[in-house]
């Protein structure tokens, strides 16, 4: 066998394309991707630029109620501008661990909640130096292993830059629910309110009534896309435009619909909606922990090995807050399992899916109805039947548009055991209900799961637990990742 020089061997690896310069190692399988083609960090982008939008914006309808002494007012808008950039921060410091580095320039940005800008241009940097210079030691190690067949999937898949991009994505996911549950929403909401009580609405009000249901309708979605990567953490999910514009639509109508019920019987009934929102908050706060204490299960140690459980139930207690803000405005999409590594329950329960939003329509129904028999003579001008009938259409559409996601662009459709159209035909109650399913195995393809898996962890699994980095078998990951679709492709069938 000749000899091949470094260049040689470098020129060769450097100009395998992904797609079509796959070759087979020692166990049959190799990944190669390019570097030239990482995905630009557009959520790192879209969040940053929807925190410094709102940020700004509150800070400026701030000055306007300091200037018309409006004080309730005043604090209450400071108030839900500063609670979740705090928590920001935090956030952004807990997940990148910088309490351990010598980064006193990022803690201090920090400190005058500039974390999100200062992450993004991290991430920006990291993706435009990416594949543009590389470490000697990684780009000679990783060239030898795929020459060699050798090393792990994780080493071949994904480089440096790429896990620390991952790391900012997850990062400003969770920011994005932060900033928009515990932030925009409450924000929305009291400007919304503020503005039917002044009969009277300003530009700058209005701009950040705006930057804030942008920004809940976005959380949202980051919501629904954790639980499907969760639940599916085997596959890489693409969510098709179908998908996409289902989810928009139906988590803007039911988070605008939600609010405008909710700020319409505060005009009428003001003392009774702090019983309304405390009851729904002890609710979903206490959910979890009661399913928990029923389960009698114990406290998961992965959520930080320092901690002990003192601070391991605060982290907790206040990922449970989060939770609870989440579901008062619209569907969480996940159920929290305090004894599981991830926090988050992994099997879809449509039951509890059909019973949240069947609650929450005939809640939205009461709230209305309320409102329409004690409303105050500001709505002598407004066709109150009209609006209270549009209201609960409005609601009905985002429920219809949540049933096309999940017949039509869910992307692990075929993987469900039941799905819309078996529960709107009550497939369990009719007779000869084992052919029925026969015929529903031998259905053809469906176009949501058309090239929209892939047998590979979205995420290096270093970037969950650092103990998980130890080499892998390349046959038996492939065995357990075989068979676990061979499980859920059976109870699909």
């Amino acid at each position: 066998m000749r000899e091949v020089t470094m260049e040689e061997e470098e020129r060769e690896i450097s100009d395998i394309d992904p797609q079509e310069g796959s070759a087979a190692g020692e166990n049959g399988v190799m990944l190669v991707v390019n570097h030239s083609r990482i995905l630009p960090p557009f959520s790192v982008v879209l969040a940053t630029v929807l925190y410094c939008a709102e940020f700004v914006a509150a800070a400026v309808l701030c000055s306007r109620y300091h200037n018309t002494d409006d004080v309730i007012w005043l604090s209450f808008t400071i108030a839900f501008m500063l609670l979740p950039a705090l928590l920001i921060q935090l956030a952004l410091t807990f997940i990148h661990r910088d309490l351990g580095r010598d980064r006193p320039l990022v803690l201090f940005l920090h400190l005058l909640l500039l974390g999100p800008p200062i992450r993004c241009f991290e991430a920006l940097v990291v993706y435009f130096k990416a594949g543009k210079k590389e470490e000697p030691y990684v780009t000679i190690s990783r060239k030898i292993n795929l020459k060699k067949g050798q090393g792990t999937p994780m080493e071949w898949e994904i480089g440096q830059s790429e896990r620390k991009l991952a790391t900012h994505r997850n990062a400003f996911k969770r920011t994005a629910v932060i900033q928009a549950f515990l932030g925009s929403a409450p924000q929305l909401t009291l400007q919304l309110y503020a503005t039917i009580q002044e009969k009277y609405v300003f530009p700058a009000r209005l701009v950040l009534m705006i930057i804030t249901l942008i920004s809940i309708t976005y959380g949202a979605l980051v919501c629904s896309t954790l639980a499907i990567q969760i639940r599916y953490d085997n596959y890489k999910v693409r969510l098709r435009p179908f998908a996409y514009l289902c989810m928009i639509v139906w988590r803007g109508l039911e988070i605008a619909t939600r609010i405008t019920a909710l700020v319409l019987f505060s005009t009428a009934l003001t003392h009774w909606m702090i019983l309304v929102g405390m009851v729904n908050l002890l609710f979903f706060f206490f959910l979890p922990w009661v399913e928990f204490w029923v389960r009698k299960g114990s406290l998961t140690d992965d959520v930080e090995k320092n901690f002990s459980k003192l601070g391991t139930t605060v982290v907790l207690s206040m990922f449970t807050l989060l939770y609870a803000c989440i579901n008062i405005f619209c569907w969480s999409a996940v159920q929290l399992d305090f004894t599981h590594r991830e926090l988050i329950e992994r099997k879809q329960r449509w039951g509890r899916l059909a019973m949240y939003y069947t609650g929450r329509f005939v809640e939205n129904f009461i709230l209305i109805t309320l409102w329409y028999f004690f409303k105050s003579d500001f709505y002598e001008y407004v066709c109150a039947p009209l609006l209270a009938v549009q209201l609960l259409i409005c609601y009905s559409l985002a429920l219809l548009f949540m049933l096309l996601f999940y017949q039509f662009g869910h992307p692990c459709r075929r993987l469900f055991k039941y799905n819309v159209h078996d529960c709107l035909h009550c497939v369990c109650c009719r007779p000869g209900r084992r052919g029925a399913s026969g015929r529903r195995g031998k259905l053809p393809p469906s176009y949501s799961t058309a090239a929209t898996m892939v047998l590979m962890p979205e995420e290096p699994l270093e970037l969950l637990d650092p103990r998980n980095s130890q080499p892998l078998d390349i046959t038996s990951q492939l065995g357990e990742r075989e068979t676990a679709i061979v499980e859920d492709m059976m109870d699909a069938a």
